[in-house]
């Protein structure tokens, strides 16, 4: 994922995977037509993402250019996912301005599959469906059409785990052993208790999550209904997922637990250096961004231990074609590389995306992080992979998603009564809906 995946990148990249084998559930603008595909010379292949998928970060950009001579690919990337989905919806709606290859948020995955379908190239046709076992199942079927038309191929997907400041544990009399503190928050309230004895001796300046919404996000990402039920039905206002994530986090907000950083934003950025937060709930694709946010000065800071509540998924993206992209057949065959399993092995090594190929989960399964004080996180987060339920993923599962987190954000930030803000997260999830 490649997030913010707002995080997914926003924020946010929803839904969870299943592996089978070793590891039960994982983990340049131009008008359409073939003429634009190049049969020889130089052809530069233009990319356009959210967030950090860590393609450039770990060098296989460099290494595609070395193994094609003649081809440049050249990379355009919004940080806020909800930014780059207006931007592309735009774009799909014109015909003009789109990428070769554009990322998909598995939270808007539903809508490329159900409404989207003839803005985006069919990849069967140059040979997809011989890759579908190198997938996860479910990640494989998110992007495939009722009539059996691939329109991604996965990148990542978001096995969860917590992220905390060892050394601001130390300094508030917290325990910092992973597996010490995996017993002591083995539920939501325990990491609450824990949230309230570390306010009580905290650093001056450093709360002990960095917003309710990242906590809202990785609770509802350890169900597999959530927005939507099995039939396709929106179940949001009575999901009982939503509001155990709802409650939880507004009980972390009255009891000023959090730091009331809009996730994404500049401040929020800031604070991975400054240590104004001590926990960050955080899928697999967080790796990568703390490290770019928190830099050599947080290097062996930071630790990784298992998830309060159980197991659970925040994320994941694909790689599609669009049907107007210049270089249909060459895009393809960047994306088909991109994601095997060699190079998804790669990028979790040099950046921590957690793989979709099943391939790659033995392949990382032993791997540890010396920035993260040396934490397994080959295990850690290839057993929240296995263990994560597969999630129903739905039409408008982010819109809603940011909706409700907007309205955390009015209580932790504005002091708005929960039930005012539940109330506009409704009316503002209808708009968004149409």
């Amino acid at each position: 994922m490649s997030i913010p995946r707002t995080a997914l990148r926003t924020g946010v990249r929803l839904g969870a995977v299943a592996l089978t084998g070793v590891l039960l559930a994982a983990c340049g603008s131009g008008s359409g037509g073939g003429s634009a595909d190049s049969a020889g010379g130089d052809v530069t292949l233009t990319v356009d993402l959210f967030g950090a998928f860590g393609y450039q970060e770990s060098g296989l950009y460099a290494e595609y250019e070395r193994l094609h001579p003649g081809v440049k690919i050249k990379q355009t990337d919004t940080e806020d996912e909800q930014d780059y989905w207006k931007s592309l919806q735009t774009r799909l709606a014109g015909g003009g301005g789109l990428a070769d290859v554009q990322g998909i948020e598995v939270g808007r995955i539903a809508s490329v599959t159900q409404q989207q379908a003839a803005k985006f190239v069919d990849l069967n046709q140059y040979g997809a469906g011989a890759l579908k076992e190198e997938f996860a199942p479910a990640k494989w079927s998110a992007a495939t059409t009722k009539d059996g038309k691939v329109l991604g191929l996965g990148t990542d997907v978001g096995p969860e785990a917590m992220c905390y400041r060892s050394d601001l544990f130390r300094a508030a009399g917290l325990p910092t052993d992973r597996t010490e503190l995996a017993t002591r928050w083995a539920t939501w309230e325990g990491y609450l208790e824990l949230g309230r004895q570390y306010k009580a001796k905290a650093p001056a300046g450093s709360a002990w999550l960095d917003s309710v919404g990242s906590l809202n996000a990785i609770m509802v990402g350890q169900e597999k209904e959530r927005y939507y039920d099995s039939s396709g039905a929106l179940v949001y206002e009575n999901s009982p997922a939503v509001k155990t994530a709802w409650d939880a986090s507004v009980k972390a907000a009255g009891e000023g637990l959090s730091a009331k950083l809009d996730q994404w934003s500049p401040p929020w950025n800031q604070a991975f250096s400054s240590g104004s937060f001590a926990t960050l709930p955080c899928p697999a694709w967080m790796l990568g961004y703390i490290k770019g946010q928190a830099g050599d000065a947080g290097k062996g800071k930071w630790d990784v231990a298992k998830l309060p509540g159980g197991a659970g998924n925040w994320g994941g993206s694909y790689l599609a074609v669009p049907a107007a992209a210049a270089h249909k057949k060459e895009a393809y065959e960047l994306i088909k590389w991109l994601t095997a399993p060699e190079q998804q092995t790669k990028v979790f090594r040099g950046q921590g995306n957690f793989p979709s190929a099943t391939k790659s989960i033995g392949q990382i399964a032993d791997a540890k992080d010396p920035y993260f004080s040396d934490a397994p996180i080959g295990r850690i987060f290839g057993e929240a992979a296995e263990q994560a339920p597969v999630q129903v993923l739905g039409l408008h599962d982010k819109d809603i998603a940011d909706q409700i987190n907007n309205a955390l954000s009015e209580v932790e930030r504005k002091g708005t009564a929960p039930e005012t803000a539940w109330s506009n997260a409704k009316k503002a999830v209808k708009n968004a809906l149409g």
